[in-house]
């Protein structure tokens, strides 16, 4: 054999292997067993995983100034639309949130009407439940219902009816640029203005004239 070679060998009829010292030894035995059994498992062993290793590539190291970019798919969400609310007017309810109000409300039957559309927004040059009030359409609307035709502009009110000092449920509140309807001591229901509905409220005019209007 040669000096860069090594053999290993098995007596009683064996097969002998011969591999190059570069790799690992190992010893195939045919027949009977082999005198050193431990070496040769040993050997097979090695010689698989030297296999394994040199299949397995170099490893490859990224530099510390590397970049990486991690590709994600973006997605698109579209949320539903909104429902769109409508709301009816034509049967806004009847509110009796204080003892005044119930009062006026059974004391008056123009009351009794005007409490039909609390809750109705204000709308410039409105003049039914259906699109809205401003305040001459208000009052002339709920006066409609009883038969009585009234102007629709505030500034005709000053002109409409009876003046009085002690008002009554129903009467008209005539101020310059608004009308509400009197609903008893401090208490009127109006359309008051953009952005506000028909409500109860204190009466905030400043020395207002009162009319009475009878069909």
């Amino acid at each position: 054999m040669r000096a860069k070679t090594r053999a290993v060998a098995v007596s009683a009829g064996v097969a002998l292997i011969v591999v190059p010292l570069s790799g690992a030894a190992a010893v195939a035995i045919a027949g009977e067993s082999p005198v050193t059994p431990d070496v040769d498992a040993a050997a097979i062993q090695g010689a698989a995983y030297v296999d394994q290793v040199e299949q397995i590539g170099a490893a490859v190291a990224a530099d510390s100034q590397a970049k990486f970019t991690v590709e994600t798919p973006s997605l698109d969400v579209k949320p539903d639309p909104k429902p769109v609310v409508r709301r009816s007017y034509s049967s806004a309810r009847t509110v009796a949130n204080s003892a005044s109000v119930a009062q006026a409300i059974a004391g008056s039957a123009i009351i009794a009407e005007a409490a039909k559309y609390v809750g109705i927004p204000y709308m410039l040059g409105g003049a039914s439940p259906s699109t809205g009030f401003d305040c001459s359409g208000f009052v002339s609307y709920v006066y409609a219902q009883f038969g009585i035709s009234l102007p629709r502009s505030s500034g005709a009110y000053y002109n409409v009816g009876t003046r009085v000092s002690s008002p009554l449920p129903g009467d008209i509140i005539v101020s310059p640029g608004h009308l509400g309807i009197y609903a008893g001591p401090n208490l009127q229901i109006d359309s008051p203005r953009p952005g506000k509905t028909i409500q109860f409220r204190a009466i905030w005019q400043t020395n207002p004239i009162y009319v009475r209007v009878t069909g």
